[in-house]
């Protein structure tokens, strides 16, 4: 089946990432789209998270910020942001979904500035807001963005949230807890995972009608690229169904253009 735009083939390729019976933690918008349609097909055992406090909600409209009276609704606990932070300190948290402005090879990601002169940048954004601490602190993170060269950049301009810093060990020496870092990069064109040894981002699958060309020539950075390198599996019927009238009924995410 072939009947689906590039947002929804993002959408369905990060939700695919998600495990049953784990916790995960996302914000609002396409992260929160892709749990749904995850909670709601694959893994109808997963606890979803929300900084604000929210755990474990049962979400049958996309709620509209990290409080939203939604993130709630017939929830397993109403607690509060520091409990929430708490959880990620203990290790209790599996995955988090990352966004932001640029991303390097690292996984690195700049979602406070561009520009060189942090008093006088050329654009502005919102900051870290709790994407340092989920990066820092949950076992994997997952990161879903638009692919283009403005955004895969050789050098972030500020490093907001880290990723695997500068290579094998860095996070470590920096102080972060062992074993975790970021897992995947899933964009509008492949899905890349992290090579074992050197911690560069390697495509892994690449989406239909798409060539390493078009991957390559929209990052800012040489990519790696797996061995065991294939094509993305299309949308199933369900998947999309689902998604359609269940999670995003009023396309609010699938009906965005990938610009």
């Amino acid at each position: 089946m072939n009947d689906y735009n590039p947002m929804e083939l993002m959408l369905i390729s990060a939700a695919r990432e998600l495990k049953d019976n784990s916790v995960i933690i996302v914000g609002t918008g396409a992260p929160c789209a892709a749990a749904m349609l995850a909670q709601q097909t694959h893994a109808p055992n997963m606890t979803i998270l929300f900084e604000a406090g929210g755990i474990g909600p049962e979400l049958k409209k996309m709620p509209i910020s990290v409080g939203d009276s939604r993130t709630f609704h017939r929830g397993l606990f109403a607690t509060s942001m520091d409990n929430i932070m708490a959880m990620l300190q203990r290790g209790e948290v599996d995955t988090a979904f990352i966004g932001g402005a640029q991303i390097d090879m690292y996984g690195n990601i700049n979602s406070t500035m561009i520009g060189k002169d942090h008093a006088r940048p050329k654009v502005r954004f919102p900051g870290s807001g709790g994407a340092n601490d989920l990066a820092s602190l949950c076992w994997k993170s997952i990161c879903m963005t638009v692919h283009n060269n403005k955004r895969f950049v050789e050098k972030i301009d500020f490093l907001t949230t880290p990723g695997h810093l500068g290579g094998p060990v860095a996070r470590e020496k920096a102080g972060l807890p062992p074993g975790c870092g970021p897992s995947k990069g899933v964009t509008n064109l492949c899905v890349m995972g992290f090579h074992p040894e050197s911690k560069r981002m390697m495509v892994e699958t690449i989406h239909p009608g798409v060539t390493r060309e078009d991957i390559q020539e929209n990052t800012g950075f040489e990519l790696l690229w797996s061995d065991d390198l294939t094509e993305t599996k299309v949308p199933y019927k369900e998947e999309l169904e689902i998604l359609r009238k269940k999670v995003d009924p009023e396309k609010l995410i699938i009906g965005r253009p990938i610009t």
